[in-house]
């Protein structure tokens, strides 16, 4: 599976399918989307314009709660297990503790997704919660950017706790914090879990 973050936290996932998660920011037209997930309908996760250029006429696209009246082929509620044309993955709470910019009563989600074996969890916009901490995962896309999300310190500690194989910072770079807290984050980590810096 080919990872790729295009930037802040939209990721590409390239394998038998293509998959992105909040693709934000997509100027050309691929339209090479086998499934879309989306996390929230923050304007840097839900952006129309970014899913029009990837979207086929094929195309799936997974939302939470908060974005059931837009087209949409699956509707998804939080600490849940779906499944989508033989594609298993579950859906976890996403949300802030100690700030306002993203309410656990709002239902937004992260997701672990389970492709050839291996599980990739997609945070989305949180802090490091209850219901984070529990999850299991091979590689986890963690937001470090502080601000909306958890910040590096907090991000570090989160990953090693849960230990996944590999982290992948994300949501930083662009709307906050500077490029160089990728580099931040893995002198934080663990030397026996991988870090990936992709933006």
């Amino acid at each position: 599976m080919k990872i790729e973050v295009l930037n802040h936290a939209s990721i590409k996932l390239i394998g038998d399918k293509i998959i992105y998660f909040d693709p934000y920011k997509v100027v050309d037209e691929v339209h090479d989307a086998d499934y879309i997930f989306i996390t929230h309908d923050h304007y840097d996760h839900y952006d129309i314009e970014s899913i029009n250029n990837i979207k086929k006429d094929s195309t799936k696209i997974i939302v939470p709660e908060c974005l059931k009246d837009v087209d949409n082929n699956m509707v998804v509620d939080v600490d849940s297990e779906y499944e989508i044309d033989g594609i298993k993955f579950n859906t976890i709470s996403s949300y802030n503790i100690n700030k306002d910019y993203h309410p656990k009563s709002k239902k937004y989600v992260g997701y672990n997704v389970l492709l050839d074996g291996i599980y990739y969890y997609v945070m989305g916009d949180t802090d490091r919660t209850d219901e984070a901490n529990l999850v299991k995962t091979d590689i986890c896309f963690v937001p470090i950017g502080g601000t909306f999300t958890m910040d590096v310190e907090e991000a570090s500690n989160y990953i090693n706790y849960i230990r996944p194989k590999k982290a992948i910072p994300i949501h930083y770079g662009l709307i906050v914090g500077d490029k160089k807290l990728g580099y931040d984050f893995k002198d934080k980590i663990d030397k026996d879990i991988e870090v990936e810096v992709l933006i």
